[in-house]
């Protein structure tokens, strides 16, 4: 028998949203700067990976609430990962780390540490995590459906809300980012 596993589809929604999640970065690179590449380049990239990516987040949350794209979620249990948070803390200093970009050398370090972080976040489904959620009252829950789930699949999704806590048995209406992360409004 095969066994069925959600696909989180929406590969290039979930890269974008990967990178709006770590584009608190590219605000601290812009203003450390760096001597390899012109600050008008550096600046001008650095700009492009925090708006780009949050553009889309935002034309995403648009665009699913404009097509109706919902999704009647039930609450199984509900976890409030705020050890993410950490996780996220911690990525979010790497380039606060004392390294003199002065060199091809370093900064190819520093971008390859870049890639491990885009990494871990895509394979472990972090990209919900943006600090723009915390800024403006929204709380993240790794929701699992009830082992009864009316609804059929037994797939754990992420949930975006300004709840403080979901109970067992709820019924939430959320809009659809990808196919694991849902915003409720």
């Amino acid at each position: 028998m095969q066994s069925k596993t959600q696909s989180e589809g929406l590969k290039f929604a979930r890269l974008l949203m990967v990178l709006s999640s770590i584009s608190p970065i590219f605000i601290l690179w812009g203003i450390r700067g760096n001597k390899l590449i012109q600050d008008r380049y550096f600046l001008a990239g650095c700009a492009a990976f925090v708006l780009i990516p949050n553009g889309f987040l935002w034309l995403r949350f648009f665009t699913a609430k404009k097509t109706a794209d919902r999704r009647d979620l039930v609450v199984g249990k509900a976890e409030d990962h705020r050890d993410h948070l950490l996780v996220y803390l911690f990525t979010m200093l790497l380039p606060l780390y004392p390294i003199d970009s002065a060199n091809w050398r370093d900064f190819s370090a520093i971008l390859a540490a870049l890639g491990f972080i885009i990494f871990l976040f895509w394979h472990l489904n972090l990209h919900y995590m943006n600090i723009l959620f915390a800024v403006f009252g929204y709380r993240v829950f790794t929701v699992s459906p009830p082992t009864d789930n009316p609804l059929g699949s037994n797939d754990c999704y992420a949930v975006i809300t300004r709840r403080s806590a979901l109970a067992h048995g709820e019924h939430i209406v959320a809009y659809r980012l990808s196919n694991t992360v849902y915003f409720e409004r």
